[in-house]
């Protein structure tokens, strides 16, 4: 018999909770910006996001970024320099977020249909 550890919760309730956490996600952008922050401990630069990320506006990006720094999963450090220098990093809930995603990633790519 499996184990369902959401007995008991109220799962309007849950959903509901979640929903700014799971819409930020499921932006486009939100996970090409995540998966390369997971391999490093280095932070990333704005350009080297922009460079990578192919098909994704620097608006959007810009917005992603920040969107993803307001929720606590990115740190964003600036500096006073000429030209400005922004890097972002992984905070602790974005490297936990990573994980739970690549779980789930994993998962699919096993189950999924070849």
């Amino acid at each position: 018999q499996s184990k369902c550890e959401f007995t008991g919760y109220d799962v309007s309730k849950l959903l509901k909770e979640t929903s700014t956490i799971r819409d930020l996600i499921t932006k486009r952008g939100t996970l090409e910006i995540l998966f390369p922050l997971c391999c490093t401990t280095e932070p990333v630069r704005h350009k080297q996001f922009k460079k990578s990320l192919k098909g994704i506006s620097s608006k959007t990006l810009s917005t992603r970024l920040s969107e993803l720094v307001s929720e606590g999963i990115l740190e964003r450090q600036t500096f006073a320099e000429v030209p400005p220098r922004v890097e972002y990093k992984l905070t602790p809930k974005g490297q936990e977020l990573i994980e739970s995603i690549t779980d789930l990633l994993n998962w699919m790519r096993k189950w999924s249909k070849k």
